[in-house]
């Protein structure tokens, strides 16, 4: 009779007062965690890992085995074609001087995504699933059109590098648009011999010697591309495929520091993987210029010398361009490698897209599509711009879209963040495992560079359009994107404790029973 009093309680609505949200003790709390079966409908976990018995040891490598998957899906999004252009970019433009920023993204990404897994562990929801339960109707609704554009934006990246590498790998008898309706249907490696010494210091030397703006720009587009929202939603998801007793502390427990050391495994070999991408480009590319690329693409007789303008101006890369200069100066092996590259990180970083883009629909809006609905959804609605591009513009054209990309999928990260930070840090929800101080604190900082650092990036994108009509849309578009990004922020600060900030509690300074912006009532029965 509890129980179904229980499952009542979640299927219920969060109550609501004055627009700030509130708990119930229906949501988990630290005296009733929901019970396996009471799980809300996922279309993937339809069965689960089992977790094989092994008390008698402190570490399992049979489950650190169980617990492999997760960490690894998640980690195919750090070496999707926007990371790689990302990459080379970076080797090209500053040699091995951004070395540091790309690591440290990349344990900022890891500890965001120990956060996201710990949610899904202890609570046994996805962050989406928490956001539907804690936030009011319309700013769930806006939280999840923001999430939803993240995922758009990346599968319109794997279509361009799809796309490309289709056409490199044709020697452009399929042309672009062709390559990137390919990709509608299907759902590196260079010999250089770097400087070991300069790629140590850039990797731990937090310093950019004689970086100019552009330089510095593209250390802001590593951060951009590195860490991405929709795969914080993905992670917190993922986890929901063990068999874990979420009543059992140890076992939670043991399934956090489990998904810790695979998730730190994961990143630790696709930060090696960009940081081979970044030495080959620093080490060949690095201060070249488009004449003496020319030179040599003209020598190797390259189709695609015509790329390369007969000037002194310092080299310009992309995806594109990069498997062309890596033909000229490797030979054609090289080129077709990484053509091949390009197409297996856009195909196996759509399957990621995929994924977030289910738990986000079923989530925020409680909706059951099936896997191939769901799809053909994202994927054709990632297809349509860039098939215009593909077919009235030229790759210079297309590939220049991933710059805007990159923005979009800066704009959103505070969409995942906020509320990961939010919901972790409290204790109606995580119970014994919420974030103590210094996690509050430092993840707080860690938001608030991170959105500061991506913030300029757009700035700089946008003063770079040059158009009077696109700064009044711009400026019209960030005061409302500025005021729900403060609203989210808003409540964030009260979940850690200002609750100063809570305008619910001015009228009512007596009452000792609420928690900031959500508030624990007594259960109304004794579990």
């Amino acid at each position: 009779m509890e129980t179904e009093r229980e499952a009542d309680l979640l299927e219920e609505e969060p109550p609501q007062e004055n627009g700030v949200i509130q708990s119930t003790q229906g949501l988990y709390s630290s005296t009733s965690p929901p019970a396996s079966d009471d799980e809300p409908f996922s279309t993937y976990f339809e069965e689960k890992v089992p977790i094989p018995e092994d008390v008698t040891q402190v570490f399992s490598f049979r489950k650190l085995w169980a617990f492999t998957g997760p960490g690894f899906l998640m980690s195919i999004a750090y070496l999707d074609p926007g990371n790689i252009e990302s990459d080379l970019q970076s080797g090209a433009k500053a040699g091995f001087k951004l070395l540091w920023v790309l690591l440290g993204a990349t344990i900022i990404g890891l500890l965001l995504q120990r956060l996201a897994a710990r949610l899904g562990v202890v609570t046994g929801m996805h962050l989406a699933e928490v956001c539907n339960r804690q936030y009011p109707t319309v700013p769930r609704i806006l939280l999840w059109l923001m999430v939803e554009l993240a995922i758009i934006g990346s599968d319109m990246q794997e279509v361009i590098g799809c796309a490309i590498a289709f056409n490199l790998l044709s020697m452009g008898r399929i042309p672009l648009w062709g390559g990137v309706l390919i990709t509608i249907i299907d759902t590196f490696y260079v010999m250089v011999r770097p400087d070991q010494g300069e790629l140590l210091k850039g990797m731990f030397l937090p310093y950019c010697e004689n970086c100019d703006s552009a330089q510095m720009e593209q250390a802001v587009g590593i951060v951009g591309a590195v860490i991405m929202p929709h795969n914080i939603y993905l992670h917190s998801a993922l986890v929901k495929s063990r068999q874990i007793d979420r009543g059992n502390k140890k076992e939670v427990k043991e399934a956090n520091k489990y998904y810790f050391i695979e998730s730190t495994i994961a990143l630790f070999i696709s930060f090696l993987i960009n940081v081979f991408v970044v030495a080959v480009f620093a080490e060949a590319f690095y201060d070249k210029t488009n004449i003496e690329v020319n030179a040599k693409c003209n020598a190797s007789g390259s189709p695609h010398t015509d790329l390369f303008p007969l000037d002194n101006s310092t080299l310009q890369v992309d995806i594109f361009k990069g498997g062309v200069v890596l033909g000229c100066f490797f030979g054609p092996a090289a080129l077709y490698i990484w053509a091949i590259g390009i197409l297996a990180a856009g195909q196996s970083s759509t399957m990621t897209g995929t994924y977030s883009g289910q738990f986000v629909m079923e989530g925020f809006l409680n909706l059951r599509w099936s896997r191939f609905a769901r799809v053909l959804l994202t994927r054709s609605i990632a297809i349509f711009p860039t098939l215009l591009v593909a077919i009235f513009q030229d790759v210079q054209h297309l590939t220049g879209m991933n710059d805007f990309l990159n923005v979009l999928q800066s704009m959103q990260l505070p969409f995942a963040l906020i509320p990961i930070l939010t919901f972790t840090s409290l204790t109606s929800i995580m119970d014994d495992f919420a974030n103590g101080l210094v996690w509050k604190i430092g993840g707080g900082v860690v938001i608030l560079v991170v959105c500061a650092i991506n913030m300029y990036f757009v700035v700089v994108y946008v003063t770079s359009l040059n158009s009077v009509a696109l700064y009044v849309l711009v400026a019209l578009l960030c005061i409302a994107y500025l005021s729900f990004v403060c609203y989210l922020a808003w409540q964030c600060l009260i979940a850690l404790g200002v609750s100063c900030l809570d305008v619910s509690c001015l009228g009512n300074r007596v009452s000792n029973n609420r928690h900031a912006v959500f508030i624990e009532e007594q259960p109304a029965y004794d579990t």
